[in-house]
């Protein structure tokens, strides 16, 4: 199921799935066929397979099976953050060539990292698609752009193995981790990966069962139509299944939490010269499978 949260007209946010281009509302969908299903998507993460597959049955009847105020065309509606999680953890130099062009750039060891290197965005950082990356001069004239593919976890995972991690996966997004790179405080990353709107989530959660090898998806970054990234999952220095090991062997992860997976090269400190954001801008991280996080750049002073 590709799941969105969304809104139509002047309603509150609800949970729908897009099937091409059209999306149907779960709740009202259960609600035709005298069953139920939670309105928002963290609810949906949270309940038990039994409800996931719920919802599965009823989409798979078809077009002919939905009733007309629980379907919208895409074009209708606006798309939101797909969930606000309860905490976003961050994996740094996780691509080889990144962790080279961090250390040409950013002045991070030029060592590959023995363990996972980890940080937190709070979820004050989350906005949506086509929501705006806020950009305040007076804080940051470095403001830098990374595409990674974002793992939503769907069961709690405390000491989780390696051979059992996918077990607690619900799915798949997109975050792209923009950092301001001239906040970094005596080499701590929170105040400049943490800002208000420098953590774009989405545009859908993608249920783990329709990916079928999230160590083999292509990434894409591109501003105002450039493009600045391109990689693919497997470059993965620590792969998935070792971050929620690595993760989880200290750190309970819960329904809802996002690990943002790393970035590949091509970020904006790495350039010759540098390039970073600036108002105006326009930035699309595309990763396959999932779809495109498109989100506009405006001055925030």
């Amino acid at each position: 199921m590709r799941l969105v949260t969304y809104t139509c007209d002047e309603a509150p946010a609800r949970l729908g799935a897009q099937v091409g281009d059209q999306v149907v509302d779960l709740a009202a969908l259960a609600a035709h066929h005298d069953t139920a299903l939670p309105q928002d998507l963290l609810s949906f993460v949270r309940a038990d397979a039994g409800v996931h597959d719920t919802a599965r049955r009823l989409l798979a009847g078809g077009p002919s099976d939905w009733p007309a105020d629980a379907v919208h065309a895409v074009e209708r509606v606006v798309l939101h953050a797909p969930l606000r999680p309860g905490k976003i953890i961050g994996v740094g130099l996780n691509y080889v060539e990144h962790v080279e062009e961090s250390s040409r750039s950013l002045d991070t060891d030029k060592g590959l990292p023995p363990r996972p290197v980890l940080f937190s965005k709070p979820a004050t950082a989350v906005t949506g698609p086509g929501q705006p990356i806020l950009h305040n001069a007076d804080l940051t004239r470095q403001l830098d752009w990374e595409c990674e593919l974002a793992v939503v976890i769907g069961r709690t995972a405390f000491r989780v193995s390696e051979e059992d991690a996918y077990d607690h996966v619900f799915g798949y997004s997109i975050v792209n981790d923009i950092s301001a790179r001239d906040q970094r405080r005596s080499g701590q990353w929170f105040f400049s990966k943490g800002q208000d709107s420098y953590a774009p989530f989405g545009p859908a959660v993608v249920t783990a069962d329709e990916i079928a090898d999230p160590m083999a998806l292509d990434l894409e970054l591109r501003v105002n139509g450039v493009t600045k990234q391109k990689s693919n999952t497997r470059h993965m220095l620590f792969p998935i299944a070792r971050l929620i090991a690595d993760i989880s062997s200290g750190v309970t992860l819960e329904p809802g939490d996002v690990i943002a997976t790393g970035s590949p090269s091509g970020v904006g400190a790495g350039m010759v010269p540098p390039e970073f954001l600036v108002p105006g801008d326009t930035v699309e991280a595309t990763v396959e499978h999932i779809g495109t996080l498109a989100n506009p750049v405006i001055d925030a002073r």
